[in-house]
C-alpha cells in the first residue's frame, strides 16, 4: 500500500501564487497569526473595504477566532502596516474563511490570492477537507476573485439564526 503523499509547504512569503505568471506587481511577504498591536488596524481595514456590519462586533469576531485552537486571524504587514487579513477556521469537517481584506492600495498585486493559499495550507495542516466561504449575492467582483483562483459556487441555500437576540 503506497503512503499518502504530504501537500507541498508553502513558504509563509509567499504562498503557490509567487509562480503564476500573471503577477506583474508581485512583492513578498511574511503572512503569520496577528499580533496583538495589528488588531486595531485590522478592525479599520475591514471597515474601509465594507466586511463589517452592524449586527457584527469584529472586535468580538477576531477575539473569538484567536482564542480558539479551531481558528486564528492571519495577517501581513509590510513596513509596519497591516496589508491583507483572513480569518480561518474549522469545524472538524469544513474549513471556513471570513474577513479576507487587502488595503485598497495593495489589491490587484497578488496579496489576496497569497493570503487564501494561506488560509487553504493553514487548514491543510490541521487535515480538513473542504474550505466553504460565503460572499455577498451582489459583490460581483469579490465572486470573481474565487473564481479566478478556483473556487466554484454550490447549488445551496445558506441558512441561518440569530441566536443574541430575544
Amino acid at each position: 500500500m503506497k503512503a499518502a503523499q504530504a501537500p507541498p509547504k508553502f513558504p509563509a512569503a509567499w504562498g503557490r501564487a509567487a509562480t503564476a505568471p500573471s503577477l506583474r506587481h508581485y512583492v513578498a511577504m511574511p503572512i503569520e497569526p496577528i499580533r496583538a498591536e495589528w488588531c486595531a488596524s485590522a478592525i479599520q481595514l475591514w471597515a474601509k473595504v465594507g466586511l463589517t456590519r452592524p449586527w457584527n462586533d469584529p472586535r468580538a469576531d477576531l477575539e473569538r477566532a484567536i482564542s480558539s485552537p479551531a481558528s486564528t486571524v492571519l495577517a501581513s504587514v509590510q513596513a509596519e502596516r497591516l496589508i491583507s487579513t483572513a480569518m480561518v477556521g474549522h469545524d472538524g469537517h469544513r474549513g471556513w474563511v471570513y474577513y479576507l481584506a487587502v488595503a485598497p492600495e495593495a489589491q490587484g498585486q497578488g496579496h489576496g490570492r497569497m493570503m487564501m493559499n494561506a488560509c487553504e495550507a493553514w487548514l491543510h495542516e490541521r487535515q480538513i477537507p473542504k474550505l466553504n466561504l460565503m460572499v455577498r449575492a451582489g459583490n460581483a467582483g469579490v465572486q470573481g476573485f474565487y473564481r479566478a483562483i478556483g473556487y466554484q459556487a454550490e447549488d445551496r441555500v445558506v441558512m441561518s439564526r440569530r441566536l443574541d437576540e430575544p
